[in-house]
């Protein structure tokens, strides 16, 4: 078959859903279809990459991190996206990651065209909104976009249940395939470095993920274990506050910022770790989701500390029945700092650390996460 991803970000832009998009594409081609892929020129400084695939990229507005996030800067992909999905050689189907705004589009165009779509419903879009400092009216828009998105849909794809019931909440009622997250364990592998003295909190840090409770542990735990740093990887709206945060608390010297960074440079971080960290605030409309930094975390052989609701804690405990997984604890600085010591004085050694990245390759894999996706695209096709 013919698919045609619709997607503002893809490989090698480093984000997860760049390696996400990657792995169905891979697994697409290795079952010998068609892959098309609509995306947003990359970054500077970073050239569109192919593994069999057709990448067609556009020039787009990024905000001052580098990345397409924000009102403008979706319409700077959207709006060529409308013309560009309008004259692309007709696919069997079509897969769309949000923003919902991207999902309006393709619902248009493929009306016209009568071309089926599967929506990748990662999370709920409207809902995030509503942690962001924005007014209510921007809310109910993004709702009735998202709705729309999604109900013209002819399946989705989304990586929990809670993501469903959410969506039945919601009034979907589209037919709905629950494909997990993994890590891709090609660019995630397992891997050893010389042990530092360090935690990484590698990826995005929105309202959603409160990470400047990171600060407040750190503080709690730097008296006891000084020459230790705290490594945020990443972009985000809430860098302001946790940078503010650590000046308030006097510990900013031993904190570093680096932006985003590529998978293979992001690996020498974790395998030197020793723990990476995940938070999910609690209280929220967004407790239902997954940390989903965890899997890559995983993948290297790199423990894992997660402080929040939801299945992300339930994940690591069912971990750390086989192999040291790492600590799942409440949204609280002490427990954090009490999770940290507990890593720091007892760190995992070599042998944990290869078992760790074994059982995630075995049980959490990107490709596996893929095929699923594969899958659901063709039972589309099959069933028009």
């Amino acid at each position: 078959m013919r698919v045609a991803i619709v997607s503002r970000i893809y490989r090698p832009e480093p984000a997860a859903a760049s390696l996400y998009l990657g792995a169905v594409a891979d697994e697409l081609l290795a079952r010998g279809d068609e892959v098309d892929v609509i995306t947003a020129a990359p970054p500077r400084g970073m050239a569109a990459e192919t593994r069999g695939e057709r990448v067609r990229t556009f020039p787009v507005l990024r905000d001052a991190n580098g990345y397409v996030r924000g009102y403008i800067p979706y319409l700077s992909f959207d709006i060529p996206l409308a013309f560009r999905l309008l004259f692309v050689r007709r696919p069997d189907v079509v897969f769309v990651e949000p923003p919902p705004t991207s999902g309006v589009v393709v619902r248009v165009v493929c009306a016209l065209r009568r071309i089926p779509y599967v929506y990748d419903a990662a999370d709920v879009w409207s809902d995030a909104a509503q942690l962001e400092p924005v007014s209510s009216v921007v809310v109910a828009v993004v709702r009735v976009m998202e709705r729309f998105a999604l109900r013209g849909s002819a399946h989705i794809v989304t990586i929990s249940q809670g993501v469903v019931h959410r969506l039945r909440d919601l009034r979907v009622d589209r037919p709905v395939t629950v494909t997990g997250f993994g890590a891709d364990t090609k660019e995630f592998p397992a891997a050893i470095a010389e042990p530092a003295r360090s935690f990484v909190y590698a990826g995005s840090y929105s309202p959603s993920h409160g990470a400047e409770i990171l600060v407040d542990a750190f503080a709690e735990f730097l008296p006891a274990h000084p020459g230790f740093v705290l490594r945020f990887i990443g972009n985000g709206s809430e860098r302001p506050v946790v940078e503010a945060r650590a000046k308030e608390l006097g510990v900013e010297e031993s904190i570093e910022y680096l932006d985003p960074i590529p998978p293979a440079e992001l690996v020498p971080h974790l395998a030197s770790a020793v723990a990476s960290l995940a938070t999910i605030k609690p209280s929220t409309v967004y407790g239902y989701s997954y940390a989903s930094k965890v899997f890559s975390s995983f993948s290297t052989g790199c423990p894992v500390i997660f402080a929040g609701p939801g299945p992300t804690a339930a994940l690591v405990d069912e971990a750390n029945i086989r192999v040291r997984a790492g600590v799942a604890c409440e949204y609280d600085a002490t427990d954090i700092a009490a999770a940290m010591t507990e890593l720091a004085d007892a760190p995992s050694t070599q042998g944990q650390r290869l078992a760790l990245g074994a059982w995630a390759a075995e049980e959490h894999s990107m490709a596996a996460v893929a095929r699923r996706v594969a899958d659901a695209l063709r039972s589309v096709v099959r069933r028009r």
